[in-house]
């Protein structure tokens, strides 16, 4: 049965997966995680996109430039979210977000279809729709929701060295091997969120930090679900994949 798609309120919290239709990669290159931090971070404003962004683009193709110049440049941005967490997987990607202006969502997730979508099909030489009809959804209701939401996302990298891993379990040998994979993973906030300033503009990790009670504890959280001794809130709430 699918998900009812919850009304989007100012202040609420929610879960995003979005995923590229008939199989494809969504990233198939390092220049296409790069493509993606650059809109998560341009296209979270109200305002137009700059013709800067654009000309900026296009020196990218050729050459992976830092981020952090490009941060610098915006003053009085108006943000329709504020993204809480992220990961970017190669073929899907999930983001923690609670909006902050009316319609907000709806307008963010807009402006990547077109602009991320519009890059894709540029680069591969490929035309339509790049993700998959609607993105998926869910609200996050509550604290002991939102730490499952934090664990999840920043876990599915696993999924890169071992398939099937909720199911199977991690065997003491890899467990150390995950644990430094997870937290040297470049394209998800885990990393962020342990103080390694990777991509520290994108998110804002204060309410973050807030609920799950530091940086030492949201890793805690994360690696006690790989070794499965700590129980989190009901994981299909949050498995909307």
């Amino acid at each position: 049965m699918p998900i009812k798609r919850p009304p989007l309120v100012n202040g609420e919290i929610y879960h995003i997966v979005i995923r590229a239709v008939e199989g494809l990669k969504l990233f198939k290159d390092q220049k296409d995680y790069f493509r993606m931090i650059h809109d998560l971070f341009e296209f979270n404003d109200e305002k137009p996109t700059s013709s800067y962004y654009r000309q900026e683009q296009k020196l990218t193709r050729t050459v992976l430039v830092s981020l952090d110049s490009s941060y610098k440049r915006h003053t009085g941005r108006e943000c329709l979210l504020e993204i809480l967490a992220f990961c970017l997987m190669p073929n899907h990607a999930h983001l923690l977000v609670r909006q902050l202006r009316n319609g907000g969502i709806s307008k963010f997730m807009r402006k990547i279809g077109a602009g991320y979508g519009g890059y894709y099909n540029k680069k591969y030489k490929r035309s339509g729709h790049l993700f998959q009809g609607k993105y998926k959804i869910v609200h996050v209701k509550d604290d002991k929701q939102l730490i499952t939401v934090f664990v999840y996302i920043h876990t599915n990298p696993v999924a890169i060295l071992v398939q099937n891993w909720k199911e199977r379990g991690i065997s003491g040998r890899k467990l150390q091997e995950i644990i430094e994979f997870l937290e040297n993973y470049r394209w998800s906030s885990y990393s962020d969120y342990l103080g390694k300033r990777n991509f520290p503009s994108v998110t804002s990790r204060e309410f973050l930090f807030e609920t799950v009670g530091g940086a030492g504890e949201g890793q805690r959280f994360v690696n006690d679900w790989l070794q499965f001794k700590k129980e989190l809130a009901d994981s299909q709430r949050v498995a909307i994949e």
